[in-house]
């Protein structure tokens, strides 16, 4: 559910952003209002920001004052910033976005210290035949946030068309918006608190994680207790055996230690992240702008504002249900039989080849074949889910030792969310005036980007089948050369 509420609040904003720019852009003049492009970046890419330093943050908590203690902060956070977002007044439109962004920014704050803290608290409480489903089970509502994203937005819009029909039509009625549809982008916002509020009660009844509670905690009889209420059976503690795996551990992030041992996987994780976001994201923010190319959309100047919102959710829904849902969840059905190696290699260079594609014959599609365009776009969906988009964040949740989990997580993940904010800041801007040449320029170069990932993904190691501690090392068990995880198993 937090995953859920997560992908919710950083997506529903792309279906609301055109609508910000004609009911606070509009100049009266014959042509819609629309957002000016550093607004439009901001309004789009500052949650990104509040993400990043909330992973930071939250994931080096989550290692100091244990993974239970701080994951209702980010729910309580992320209620208040959601609804403060849809109170956003103010007496001009710079005011306005302004208090807009200010509440976004530490939404996506909240929203940073799910990251690293769901994917430590899944796979620490997880057994080794099914961790790495119940991993990417977690991840997959974000498809479902997505999908809800696209579904409340196109349900409100239409409720609002009903209530509040159009004006007879004219250019300038067109290019106008009715009074009311000021409410329609502030519900939306507003409603990503929902869940969250329904969330809060389940994670305070959820005891600490046992590997938290024994190997940085040190205490093996509470760690026994916890595990005894979840698993029901009964369980003997072993003080002395949880000292000596503390002790062998007992390193810390910024040391020679660290690197020698895990050093490679991190530049791995966070690397491949990256390397998936700057794609990933550029193609959920630029949805808006590249349905009208497919005709998915209509153009602006042909349609009023509300049933602009309508057209641009719809298409949203569409490829989310299509391309981005099954992706995660085949992810889940198949990853541990393929492994996670072969899922994340596979949906790299598929991506990476799709994109190409698209790139290469961007005028063809865009002006004899708006089908296949379509298709390829939501293919790319369907491989970045069934693929890294999943895989890493799995893989940072397995690679490390107890006592850095959860912030190599959140490195990771925030390295994941600066390739976000290249997207939001960078690939963006390309979009944004439906120039060819741009357009097809952006796809080659995101073709390129995948193409790295898939080669940076040879950094990262398997981990199906093998349990967290012999994964990391913890357990005593290492390589001859040294690496963590990759000798006997």
């Amino acid at each position: 559910m937090g995953f859920f509420t997560d992908a919710y609040d950083l997506f529903c904003i792309s279906t609301i952003s055109k609508l910000l720019g004609r009911l606070y852009y509009y100049d009266g003049k014959m042509k819609p209002g629309k957002l000016p492009r550093d607004v439009n970046n901001f309004v789009i890419g500052v949650a990104l920001i509040g993400t990043l330093t909330g992973q930071l943050f939250f994931g080096w908590l989550g290692d100091r004052l244990g993974r239970k203690r701080v994951y209702g902060v980010t729910l309580v956070l992320m209620v208040i910033c959601a609804i403060g977002s849809g109170l956003s007044f103010g007496s001009s439109p710079k005011s306005v976005m302004a208090t807009l962004c200010f509440f976004r920014f530490w939404l996506g704050f909240g929203i940073g210290g799910d990251y690293p803290l769901s994917a430590t608290i899944m796979s620490e409480y997880a057994n080794k035949r099914t961790r790495g489903a119940f991993i990417a089970a977690v991840f997959a509502m974000q498809g479902v946030g997505i999908i809800f994203a696209g579904l409340v937005s196109m349900t409100l819009s239409a409720i609002f068309l009903y209530f509040f029909p159009a004006p007879p039509f004219s250019a300038d009625h067109v290019h106008s918006t009715q009074p009311q549809a000021d409410f329609l982008w502030r519900i939306v916002l507003m409603l990503g608190a929902a869940p969250a509020l329904i969330t809060y009660y389940w994670r305070m009844k959820m005891p600490e994680t046992a590997r938290y509670t024994a190997l940085i905690a040190g205490n093996a009889k509470q760690a026994a207790l916890d595990m005894e209420k979840v698993l029901e059976i009964e369980i003997q503690a072993d003080q002395e055996k949880v000292a000596q795996f503390k002790s062998a551990n007992d390193y810390r992030l910024l040391s020679g230690e660290f690197f020698r041992r895990h050093g490679r996987h991190l530049i791995g994780t966070m690397s491949t992240w990256f390397l998936l976001d700057i794609a990933f994201y550029s193609q959920n923010l630029t949805q808006k702008d590249i349905f009208p190319v497919m005709h998915l959309t209509s153009s602006a100047e042909n349609v009023n504002a509300l049933r602009e919102v309508y057209q641009t959710s719809k298409a949203m829904f569409i490829v989310a249900l299509c391309g981005t849902f099954p992706g995660y969840w085949v992810t889940v059905l198949l990853i541990e039989k393929m492994g996670r190696y072969l899922i994340q290699l596979v949906g790299f260079f598929m991506m990476s080849l799709l994109m190409l594609i698209m790139g290469i014959k961007y005028d063809y599609l865009k002006d004899k074949n708006h089908t296949l365009f379509a298709a390829l776009y939501g293919a790319t969906f369907f491989f970045a889910n069934f693929g890294p988009n999943s895989t890493t964040f799995v893989l940072p949740a397995e690679l490390f030792p107890t006592r850095v989990r959860s912030t190599c997580h959140a490195l990771s993940a925030a390295a994941g969310k600066a390739g976000a904010i290249v997207a939001a800041f960078g690939v963006q801007s390309f979009t944004l005036d439906e120039k060819s040449s741009q357009i097809k320029g952006a796809l080659i170069v995101l073709a390129f980007t995948n193409m790295l990932g898939f080669f940076c993904t040879f950094l990262v190691t398997e981990t199906k089948g093998r349990s967290l501690e012999e994964i990391s090392g913890e357990d005593g068990r290492a390589g001859e050369d040294g690496k963590a995880g990759e000798g006997r198993g």
